[in-house]
């Protein structure tokens, strides 16, 4: 299985890392397409094939995932879509706020299409994935997998897309923003940046261990770090009176509201 991702961005080349750690270049080649190559020899360092010549990569793939940004999308389908075929290609779109239906008005609706929403430590392999896709289906398996070996997939219903790429993709950036905070609060109080980094980022490791897969809601784990009188109730009350909890539903319902704007 080929894969030719289209667009060598933050996000497309975080998933070709990704993938190329994962080992997919033992499974079939992986094709980046840009037009500034010279911006990702780490890339071509790590076996990813570099193309600046869209109709071959599609034309030697199976897999064509769409990492462009919104208003370059256009003008890209027009430029492969001779080379597309139906029984041939499965087209993965991680362009944000394009529908299904807005890229199969543009090259038919007999091309499966995919839509893909991981975040940039898919690099790591450890992105959260939501996938929609259209009525027939074909590709999701595959897709699926491809994916899967990346961090965590979860097939989503389309008209949720929005809300899963600002919790799931610019996500990332909100719980970096607090660690961020943790790191310079850190300082403040004693440590130098690097120790309070390294603090900070295991703390956030066990948060999440926590949670991960155990049905534990937040507040029964907040619970048991908290004693009456003790410094971690007066930590997190004072970060509500400053409006923790606000200032973050409030960021992702603006992030969610930009979206419809973003083309």
């Amino acid at each position: 299985m080929n894969i030719a991702i289209l667009g060598g961005g933050n996000l497309g080349k975080a998933i070709a890392r990704g993938l190329a750690q994962a080992g997919f270049l033992d499974k079939g080649k992986i094709t980046v397409t840009d037009k500034y190559l010279n911006q990702l020899n780490e890339l071509r360092e790590s076996g990813v094939e570099l193309s600046d010549d869209n109709h071959k990569a599609v034309s030697s793939s199976e897999i064509i995932i769409l990492a462009v940004q919104p208003k370059q999308l256009e003008g890209l389908l027009a430029n492969i879509k001779s080379d597309l075929n139906d029984s041939k290609h499965v087209v993965a779109s991680v362009v944000t706020g394009v529908s299904i239906q807005e890229i199969q008005d543009q090259i038919g609706d007999k091309i499966s299409t995919i839509r893909v929403m991981p975040n940039t430590a898919i690099a790591k392999g450890e992105s959260m994935t939501c996938i929609s896709t259209d009525e027939n289906k074909k590709g999701l398996d595959d897709v699926t997998s491809i994916f899967n070996t990346l961090g965590s997939t979860m097939v989503i219903d389309e008209k949720l897309m929005q809300a899963a790429t600002v919790i799931g993709a610019s996500g990332i950036a909100f719980f970096l923003r607090y660690i961020r905070a943790t790191i310079q609060a850190g300082v403040e109080i004693g440590f130098h940046p690097e120790e309070a980094q390294q603090i900070a980022v295991q703390v956030a490791k066990g948060a999440s261990a926590l949670l991960d897969g155990t049905g534990v809601h937040p507040e029964s784990a907040i619970d048991k770090v908290t004693t009456p009188m003790g410094c971690t109730i007066a930590g997190l009350n004072e970060m509500e009176n400053h409006g923790l909890s606000s200032a973050v539903i409030q960021g992702i319902k603006a992030s969610y509201k930009r979206i419809e704007n973003i083309k």
